[in-house]
Formats: C-alpha cells, structure tokens, sequence
C-alpha cells in the first residue's frame, strides 16, 4: 500500500500565477523543449494512484482536444457537474464535499497518494492541511495578473525545502515537504 499523502505539481509565472488574465497556459509554452522533456512528471505519476483536480481544470484538460491523458483514476470536483463524458466512464469519478470527506471517499477506494491539481482545489486543501507536498515548476516570465497559485490563508503553513533542479536551463522546480 503506498503511503497517503497528497501532492501538488503545478507550473506559475515568477509572479505565482498559474494562468494568465483570460485564464489562458500559453505562456507554458514559451520555452523550446524539443526533446519534449517531461520536467518530473513521469516521476509523479510513477508516486501516486489517483489525481483531484477541480472542475475548471478538468474543463481546460478536455479543451485540449487530446486523447484523455491519465491512465490513473481521476476525481473531478464540482458541485454543478452532474455526468461525465461517456468517452471518460469508468476513467473519471466525480465528487463534492469538503477537502477532509473527500479525501476519505478516495481512501476507501484504496488509493493513497494523491495528485492534487487545479488552483481552487489546491487552495481549499492547503487550508484544510491536506497538501504534503509541493512541487512548483517557475518559468521566467511575469504575467502581472491572472490566477494566482496561493490564496489567503488563516496562518502560515511551513514546508521544508527537498530539493531543486533547473530544466532546459530556465525552468525552475522546487520539491518542498510540509513541516508537522
């Protein structure tokens, strides 16, 4: 059984924003990777079984008009979608609730560790103390609006610093752990 735990990996702008003012990624795409190098993201999904994302990101992700791209169970969460594609049965689940109530639902579906994605779900389970992990990819632009990764918060959450490393040098991701 794999240890729980919840994981964050995101990309932001210098300026701690994950999309721009129109909700666009473009800027994702600004540095050349012509090796199409995965920058950790193997490594994540080799980590954990199930990912969380919101409802928005799982919109954007269909937007892509791409194959589905997980082959791990993915929970959306929304409180306004009431069926999934038919394309995506039995590859998608949706739930609502609160961070806590969500997480035990998957627990009793034997999945552990957890992908969390999308900024309002990251935001909710930060507050919640749910997040274990961050693994944060900053590409050197500014954005100077848009939707930033981190919300308020009551009082401050320590993490310690695991490691960085720099990708097509410019890209910098930085692996930290929640301090309990």
């Amino acid at each position: 059984m794999k240890e729980k735990k919840n994981i964050v990996f995101i990309a932001q702008s210098l300026d701690g924003y994950i999309a721009d003012k129109n909700g666009g990624l473009e800027w994702l795409e600004a540095i050349p990777n012509p090796e199409n190098k995965d920058h950790g993201y193997a490594e994540l999904m080799s980590e954990v079984d199930a990912m969380i994302m919101g409802r928005k990101t799982f919109e954007t992700v269909l937007g892509f008009s791409i194959e589905w791209p997980y082959k791990i169970p993915v929970f959306v969460l929304s409180n306004s979608l009431k069926e999934i594609p038919v394309a995506l049965e039995g590859k998608i689940q949706l739930l609502n609730g609160s961070p806590k109530e969500i997480v035990a639902k998957i627990h009793e579906q034997n999945h552990n560790c957890l992908y969390i994605d999308g900024g309002n779900t990251i935001q909710r389970f930060l507050v919640a103390e749910l997040i274990d992990e961050l693994r944060i990819t900053t590409l050197p632009v500014l954005l100077g609006g848009g939707f930033s990764l981190f919300g308020s918060l009551i009082e401050p959450i320590d993490f310690d610093h695991i490691k960085t490393e720099v990708f097509l040098d410019q890209m910098v991701q930085s692996h930290y752990r929640r301090r309990k």
